[in-house]
């Protein structure tokens, strides 16, 4: 692959909220079609791209729209968190979302992808998910392109 320099542009900043409103309490979305429509909007050719959960209680990350991989990211996140019994965790004496915590900790907060020639740069298979882990109430997505 060869490398390519760019100088003397201007550069541009896009920013868009998306609001997801979950039917269960844990779900995995792939919003790839809806950051790619952002990034058609905001006209940037070459840049970055980050797709951050703006709640502590879900994930964006990246990875395969399998969904046999989707349960498994269940059981393993089930295994090393379980939502129940609720009194397991200190933080529930109040809610009861211990598990969502951990869980988004696990899963992360955000991504970041390069921009190039107006597409995002994934490898084979890659796609930007949602992860929901205390669903069934609206939560927010914050898409941010820098570039030119």
């Amino acid at each position: 692959m060869g490398s390519k320099k760019t100088e003397g542009r201007n550069m541009k900043s896009y920013r868009k909220e998306i609001w997801l409103n979950t039917s269960r309490r844990r779900e995995y979305i792939n919003i790839t079609p809806i950051v790619e429509e952002e990034l058609t909007k905001s006209g940037i050719k070459e840049g970055l791209i980050l797709v951050n959960a703006m709640h502590i209680t879900s994930s964006i990350f990246i990875n395969d729209d399998e969904s046999g991989l989707h349960e498994d990211f269940e059981k393993w996140l089930e295994g090393l968190a379980p939502e129940k019994p609720y009194s397991q965790y200190k933080h529930n004496y109040a809610e009861d979302n211990a598990d969502a915590h951990l869980k988004r900790t696990i899963m992360g907060r955000e991504v970041v992808v390069s921009i190039t020639e107006g597409k995002m740069d994934f490898g084979p298979w890659e796609q930007i998910f949602y992860g929901e882990f205390d669903g069934k109430r609206k939560k927010r997505i914050l898409i941010k392109i820098i570039g030119e």
